[in-house]
């Protein structure tokens, strides 16, 4: 069972910048692609980015695509999403996910909220 814990969220005006992280506590963590998702209020959960193991091949949702940065620090069991030119339209709450490659079992951290006002 992996634990994931997210941390970075809060309340931000339009325009700017937040910095998410999730730290995992596997210690093969290394061996995880790992990604992010959100869930806006009334709307179904949708993903955000994902990176694979080794960092390689980030993946992002044509909605974030040139404003957020996935990277993750295997060193440290952490995956970052950097989120910059922030829209209301981004506040949700947000969650961070691992699974193995080729294996259907996807785990899932609590969330933490973004809230991006006008």
């Amino acid at each position: 069972q992996v634990q994931l814990v997210e941390s970075g969220g809060g309340s931000i005006q339009a325009g700017g910048s937040l910095s998410l992280s999730c730290v995992a506590s596997e210690r093969t963590f290394s061996n995880y692609h790992m990604a992010w998702y959100r869930q806006a209020p009334g709307k179904v959960r949708e993903f955000v980015a994902t990176i694979n193991h080794n960092g390689a091949v980030p993946n992002y949702a044509d909605s974030v695509k040139g404003r957020f940065t996935i990277s993750r620090d295997n060193a440290k069991n952490t995956v970052n999403l950097q989120m910059d030119s922030l829209h209301p339209h981004d506040t949700a709450i947000y969650y961070c996910t691992a699974c193995l490659p080729f294996v259907a079992t996807k785990y899932w951290g609590p969330g933490t909220q973004v809230t991006v006002s006008s």
